[in-house]
């Protein structure tokens, strides 16, 4: 697809310069893929195309851009400041033209359009649905591409582009750039175990009750997992000890079900199970922080009536899910 791009409000001297090599949709792809990446080889493989025909293209982009947008090294491929610079526009450009063509999609009948999102595998069992059973009563031939991942992941995929939004965590203030966090709610982390657990008819959960059973809390590196190690040494139990690490709401169900594990997990996901009394909250040595969850944009999104109403729908069931939790204190 030989798409023509135009940079920005550029003089007709400037427009003038860039027509020996015309920017093609195939440049940005390929620049995106390697700044996501930050390797030559990766973006190649995510592509499906040769690391030489990824160098090839991003050379030819710098041959019409006129400056240097990686520094190639041992630690692979990091932006220049010009790299870093034409980020957001690239990203945008990309972005605009998916859009557009979900546009022209919606007034067809075979092909209505698509919108998608990607979300912590923490947050989606409560949030996403009730949010796409409102939205699909104003979009119903409209589909839902829906990701989940890590935090990191997930804002990956939002600056190359490749999801609308990201419902998740606050990151670093290096890692938002060009993007928005408007907090939803705020998840309060809880300690479940199967209803029948052992440790439900003990008045006092000490550390060595903990150690008898499996322990599965988030990856290290996770907000909230921190929560979990504050909580483990509250109960007298080393953070380091032998852990299950995961973020797989199924894996750490299963685990909590069948076998004899005790789960730190953040409330909402395990909420139906304790009203269906399978699982059942062991009481906390004292309340862990509340993490905040929030609804995360790029400064540039293309606007859409169809994700603007996914994105509305998010917000009334953050708000509703906000009310429940103050309820609760």
């Amino acid at each position: 697809m030989d798409n023509e791009y135009s940079l920005g409000a550029a003089s007709a001297a400037e427009l003038g310069s860039l027509t020996s090599g015309r920017i093609k949709f195939r440049h940005l792809q390929c620049f995106l893929a390697v700044t996501q990446f930050g390797s030559v080889q990766r973006a190649a493989d995510s592509l499906s195309i040769t690391q030489p025909a990824v160098s090839k293209t991003i050379a030819e982009l710098e041959s019409i851009l006129g400056v240097r947008l990686f520094e190639r090294g041992r630690r692979g491929a990091e932006p220049t400041r010009e790299g870093r610079l034409f980020a957001p526009h690239a990203a945008a450009c990309v972005g605009a033209l998916r859009e557009g063509v979900d546009e022209l999609s919606r007034h067809g009948v075979e092909h209505p359009g698509t919108v998608s999102l990607s979300v912590l595998p923490t947050v989606a069992p409560a949030l996403l649905p009730p949010t796409l059973a409102a939205f699909r009563a104003q979009w119903p031939r409209v589909s839902v591409k829906v990701w989940t991942g890590s935090n990191g992941q997930l804002l990956e995929r939002l600056k190359s582009a490749d999801t609308d939004l990201v419902v998740g965590r606050l990151s670093e203030p290096e890692g938002m750039v060009g993007m928005t966090f408007e907090q939803l709610y705020r998840e309060p982390l809880t300690v479940v175990v199967r209803n029948d657990h052992p440790l439900v008819h003990e008045s006092n959960v000490t550390a060595s009750l903990l150690a008898r059973f499996p322990i599965v809390v988030p990856p290290f590196g996770t907000l909230i997992r921190q929560s979990a190690e504050s909580v483990l040494t509250a109960f007298g139990a080393q953070a380091s000890s032998s852990l299950i690490e995961t973020l797989s709401v199924s894996l750490g169900r299963a685990l909590a079900l069948h076998n004899d594990a005790v789960w730190f997990v953040p409330s909402s996901v395990v909420e139906h199970d304790i009203a269906l009394k399978l699982l059942t909250r062991l009481p906390m040595p004292f309340a862990s922080a509340d993490e905040p969850i929030g609804l995360i944009l790029r400064h540039d999104r293309a606007k859409s009536p169809a994700l603007d109403s996914l994105i509305d729908a998010i917000r009334d069931v953050g708000r509703e899910r906000e009310v429940v939790r103050i309820g609760m204190k």
